[in-house]
């Protein structure tokens, strides 16, 4: 009552059930949070009214897509509420960690155990698909395991850009997905449909039988062009002991034009998900080395994040009653760092990250991100060289210039 008496919506009332947490992540319309609620952990996307003003139906049509989607390999929707500035979505917590982080955990991880973790996925997607749903960001770091028990499900996570469709031909024409994973066809600004979840998933594939990636251009029309053409080549060093059926598979996904790539439904179909020619290689060495070359990025990634946070609190209407981590550094980290273990039973099982975000006990910056912002600061003074250097060799060469020109006049 005291909530409707200070112009907050009715479902307002449902916040006190909550218990907020460390920082997940953060993006252009808010952040996501773990937090302790009446049934154990759930992870809260809380997204700014204003940031989504005169576009509120992607909130709705998420809420509703959420709602619709239930399948074993996909994450569940808990609940949702909302207050005078805020929307805040309440889903299943994973706390089993990211597919490859997990991976990296085990002592042994063949093509075959790889076979089987993508046939998971592609269950998920095909689900989504015979429901007329594209995630449009299908990478490994949307791979999540619900729990640390080793026969965890793995489940697909953030849907924020996913799209119901309204007819099965349908043409979304948005940008959208994350680099390295997008089919040309999104790139190049066609119009895309489900087949774009395809192509993420071959690039997946790829990467998980090699540890890198099968398109490797780091500027966005380098890597247009090559996925356009999408000349996938197997290298004997790291493909030599992976069967033919895998890469059957990932050319069967790696087709630049969308009509030509096969269906979630005929995927399943194909033999290398059997496991019975798949070999016993160990791709572990691989993985690790693609999860040391990631978490560099990450690390890099974490002083952006920590930035958009800060965006983000200065944006709050009202500062007093703020939904954002105090110290966006320290939230920044926590989202990079290993998820607490799981709670016990009439525990809140958020450790010292609730305290952090209350302004209790201090942390210490992870190796990680302390590196990528001594990097960060490193490039921006390298930067700052060049760009004198460059000045003084225009302004050098405009001298000599003008003397040349007084010379001959």
């Amino acid at each position: 009552m005291l909530n409707r008496l200070h112009g907050q919506p009715e479902s307002y009332d449902k916040k006190s059930k909550y218990r907020f947490g460390r920082t997940l992540g953060a993006g252009t319309y808010g952040i996501v949070r773990e937090a302790d609620g009446p049934d154990g952990r759930v992870a809260i996307k809380i997204i700014m009214k204003k940031n989504v003003r005169g576009n509120e139906r992607m909130v709705l049509d998420e809420l509703e897509m959420l709602q619709r989607l239930k399948h074993d390999h996909i994450v569940k929707f808990v609940d949702w509420f909302e207050s005078r500035d805020k929307y805040y979505i309440v889903t299943e917590l994973a706390t089993g960690g990211e597919l490859f982080d997990r991976i990296c955990e085990q002592g042994k991880f063949t093509e075959k155990d790889a076979s089987q973790t993508i046939k998971q996925v592609l269950g998920a997607v095909d689900y989504l698909h015979r429901n007329n749903v594209v995630h449009r960001d299908l990478k490994p770091e949307n791979l999540l395991y619900l729990t640390k028990a080793p026969d965890s499900d793995l489940v697909l996570a953030d849907f924020g850009i996913a799209k119901m469709l309204d007819s099965k031909d349908e043409v979304l024409t948005t940008m959208a997905g994350s680099f390295g994973y997008a089919a040309p066809e999104v790139m190049l600004k066609k119009g895309h449909g489900k087949p774009v979840d395809m192509w993420s998933l071959g690039v997946i594939t790829y990467t998980l039988l090699c540890g890198y990636s099968p398109f490797r251009s780091e500027n966005l029309q380098d890597l247009i062009d090559e996925c356009s053409v999408a000349q996938v080549v197997f290298h004997e060093r790291y493909w030599k002991d992976v069967s033919a059926d895998a890469k059957d598979f990932i050319m069967k996904l790696l087709q630049p034009r969308p009509e030509d790539r096969w269906t979630s439904g005929r995927a399943l179909s194909h033999p290398w998900l059997s496991g019975e020619n798949a070999t016993d290689h160990n791709l572990l060495p691989e993985i690790k080395a693609y999860l040391t070359r990631a978490r560099l990025r990450r690390g890099i990634e974490m002083v952006k994040l920590a930035n958009r946070i800060e965006a983000l609190k200065m944006e709050e209407d009202d500062p007093t009653n703020s939904d954002f981590p105090k110290d966006a550094t320290l939230a920044a980290d926590q989202s990079l760092s290993t998820p607490p273990p799981e709670a016990k039973p009439g525990s809140s099982g958020l450790g010292s990250a609730s305290a952090s975000d209350d302004g209790g006990a201090k942390r210490s910056l992870s190796k990680t991100i302390k590196g990528a912002i001594f990097r960060e600061v490193v490039l921006a003074k390298v930067r700052e060289m060049k760009e004198k250097e460059q000045t003084l060799k225009l302004t050098e060469e405009a001298e000599k210039e003008a003397r040349r020109k007084s010379f001959q006049g």
